[in-house]
């Protein structure tokens, strides 16, 4: 479990200690100003995307015949070399050389996902599926800040940091961690199972797997709402700078890890997992109302408070997942919910983003910059339909 959580923060950390310096970063090597730069910016946010995609389920099922053990390794050493490419590239092509790698190999929370599930009780699942949610927000709360910290002793030092980051979690991984698949329940490759459309196919043919898929892709729709334009719209309504939009960021990551650390496990024991999982989502939809329609520092405030505790369905819906599958398909169905993460980590910027710039712009016959919250909002109540109508084998330990 520590080295499984420990890559999870590693991979969080490695991608948001990077996040305040890289459009500083493509500027430098473009030549371009901020205008122009954003372009390569979101252009190397859609290539990681789009890789991470194509390789979750490749990771995900060479994980159930290999083992988990390896293929977390050879991610880690992937993270490390992506970092010492970022921190040496010479061009903006080389930029992108490393985002291909980095996209990749932060596939491997599919492997680590499955891990977790071997070592765990089905009682067990939901509060460690929720010390991974805690793991992502620890990442996303302590790297911009680190980044942000260690980019004023050079642009090119946090990439350094987190490669030796990752250097350091291989060698403690060769070195004492075991295998946790066991060999009767390992199964042979499959280049189908390993083909990322070929997930299309097992959300067709399965009805409950298709919702919770249409719903972990609402929470990820909803988050690259909140990266496209959370920070525009507070600059826009209320006047904030870097320093407060990085605190109320912070506020965001810290609470749900608090809320999937500490609060998941006895949440999940009360009410179950498919009801954790409705409860959650439902008060995220009330929280990106809030967003909408945050022309106050405390109606945002509000709007951080439920996001944090709505952190509890995220865990919930991987408990879900894993109790559908067999214990020797964890891999593939951790697998699939990373691939569709990531295609829709593709889409979901560019939509918000495009919905902001028509919402936002000084002659919109609507003058409205929580649009794309307020769409978000929207994605969740289609998630909280689509949880609503799974009958799962975790829904007959809901109590009641």
């Amino acid at each position: 479990m520590g080295f499984v959580l420990a890559t999870i923060g590693i991979d969080a950390l490695a991608f948001g200690i990077i996040v305040p310096i890289v459009p500083t970063l493509v500027m430098e090597l473009s030549a371009q100003a901020a205008a122009g730069a954003s372009i390569w910016t979101g252009a190397l946010l859609g290539v990681f995307s789009a890789m991470q995609f194509l390789c979750a389920p490749l990771l995900g099922a060479l994980s159930d015949r290999f083992g988990r053990r390896p293929v977390l390794l050879v991610s880690l050493a992937g993270i490390c070399v992506n970092n010492l490419v970022l921190a040496f590239a010479p061009t903006l092509g080389w930029l992108f050389v490393g985002r291909l790698v980095a996209g990749a190999t932060a596939a491997n929370f599919a492997a680590a996902t499955a891990a977790i599930a071997d070592v765990s009780t089905p009682e067990q699942r939901g509060r460690r599926f929720g010390l991974v949610g805690a793991m992502f927000g620890l990442g996303f709360v302590v790297g911009p800040a680190l980044g942000g910290w260690l980019g004023g002793y050079g642009v090119r030092v946090p990439f350094l940091v987190a490669s030796g980051l990752a250097g350091v979690n291989f060698l403690y991984g060769l070195v004492f961690v075991p295998e946790t698949l066991r060999a009767e329940n390992r199964r042979a490759f499959s280049w189908k199972q390993a083909n990322p459309l070929s997930n299309l196919a097992l959300v067709a043919h399965d009805r409950a797997y298709a919702r919770l898929v249409l719903a972990w892709c609402c929470t990820w729709f909803a988050l690259g709402t909140l990266q496209s334009s959370f920070v525009l719209a507070n600059d826009l309504r209320l006047g904030w700078g870097t320093q407060e939009n990085g605190f109320a960021l912070a506020a965001v990551g810290a609470g749900s890890a608090l809320v999937q650390g500490v609060l998941i496990g006895r949440v999940m024991k009360r009410l179950g997992e498919r009801r954790a999982a409705l409860v959650g989502y439902a008060m995220s939809g009330v929280a990106y109302v809030a967003f909408a329609f945050a022309y106050s520092p405390w109606i945002l405030a509000v709007g951080i408070a439920l996001q944090s505790l709505a952190a509890i369905s995220g865990p919930a819906v991987q408990s879900i997942v894993s109790g559908m599958a067999g214990p020797d398909r964890q891999g593939s169905a951790q697998g699939a919910l990373s691939s569709f993460q990531g295609l829709t980590a593709i889409v979901a910027p560019v939509l918000a983003g495009w919905v902001f710039g028509v919402f936002a712009a000084p002659d919109a016959a609507v003058h409205f910059p929580g649009a794309p919250f307020l769409m978000a909002a929207v994605a969740y109540g289609v998630a909280v339909w689509a949880v609503q109508g799974v009958r799962a084998p975790g829904a007959a330990r809901e109590p009641g």
